[in-house]
């Protein structure tokens, strides 16, 4: 039967078992009233005091029958009164603490071991007054390297940046245009404004990182794939984002090279044969533009390093128009 009205009633008790758990039997059922509550103890004495009890304080003692009252006391002494605890010395006086000054406010953080000057493009690296060729190794430098697909630009550089005897950084564009990861616009579909404003934002990306490690004192070298009927795109905007002191090389292999390489690609940076050969053509506009080539076609990847620190030494002395 339910109640109309009511708490539910708490389950049967059961013989040898005790109350049902989450259930107070004196909140149900009805019983004799309880008795007082217990008091509870007084709470311990605070630290520091004495845990004595108290006594009460002993009655003055009178005069012993027969005798008369005691005499007074001189003056200036008075009776010994037996004391509750012998008061201790004092002890050496402490020195006044000084107050302390105020701490200087926290240094804000910041990126890098330097900060990168604002918009201070690079300038052209300085040569001391020697009798001997400037050592390109031991320099802090930033290249560009230019050539078609399958030039080899990106085993070169890490090559190159790998041996040097100063530190030195690796920035590809390819690899920096291939982090976006959603809705990337592959030029092998068809060059459109969405790949080139890509390419645009990896070139400034790749620049402004080239400037930040200038900064601090460590070379880069970057690789793209730069045609020379483009001027403003290619070189001017490399220019603008890293600065004058770039300094470009060109790598131009033959044709028949590039196509062998580009056939051991995979994924999107192999290119079709159709596509290889039209981008070797428009690279051979770099001839008679005053840049330094080198044609690695039969030169492994140490080698070209090797031909690659002799080109800069000269660019270093002679830094090229462009």
């Amino acid at each position: 039967m339910q109640h109309a009205v009511g708490s539910p009633l708490p389950p049967p008790h059961q013989p040898g078992h005790g109350p049902a758990v989450g259930w107070s039997p004196a909140a149900h059922q009805p019983g004799p009233p309880q008795g007082p509550a217990p008091v509870p103890p007084p709470p311990p004495p605070a630290p520091g005091y004495p845990t004595a009890p108290l006594r009460a304080p002993a009655p003055h003692p009178g005069p012993a029958p027969g005798q008369g009252p005691q005499p007074h006391a001189a003056p200036g002494q008075g009776t010994q009164q037996p004391s509750a605890a012998p008061r201790q010395a004092p002890g050496p006086q402490q020195p006044p603490v000084a107050p302390s000054a105020p701490s200087a406010p926290p240094v804000p953080e910041t990126t890098g071991h330097v900060p990168l000057p604002p918009g201070g493009p690079v300038a052209v690296p300085s040569v001391p007054p020697a009798t001997a060729a400037p050592d390109p190794t031991t320099t802090t430098l930033a290249v560009l390297l230019i050539g078609p697909a399958g030039a080899g630009k990106t085993s070169v550089a890490k090559y190159w940046a790998d041996h040097r005897r100063v530190p030195t950084a690796h920035i590809s564009l390819d690899d920096v245009r291939e982090w976006v990861r959603s809705g990337f616009a592959d030029p092998q579909t068809g060059w459109n404004e969405h790949s080139e404003a890509q390419y645009r934002l990896a070139r400034r990306t790749c620049g402004f990182s080239a400037r930040n490690f200038l900064a601090n004192g460590i070379s880069c070298i970057l690789d793209d794939a730069v045609f020379p009927d483009r001027p403003v795109v290619g070189l001017g905007g490399w220019k603008r984002h890293v600065g004058p002191g770039l300094l470009p090389v060109v790598l131009l292999p033959g044709l028949d090279i590039v196509l062998e390489r580009n056939a051991e690609r995979s994924g999107n940076r192999r290119l079709t044969d159709e596509e290889v050969a039209r981008i070797h053509g428009r690279m051979a506009g770099w001839y008679g533009s005053g840049l330094p080539i080198i044609d690695n076609s039969q030169l492994d990847v140490p080698e070209t390093a090797h031909l690659l620190d002799e080109v800069l030494s000269r660019s270093i002395a002679s830094p090229p128009n462009w």
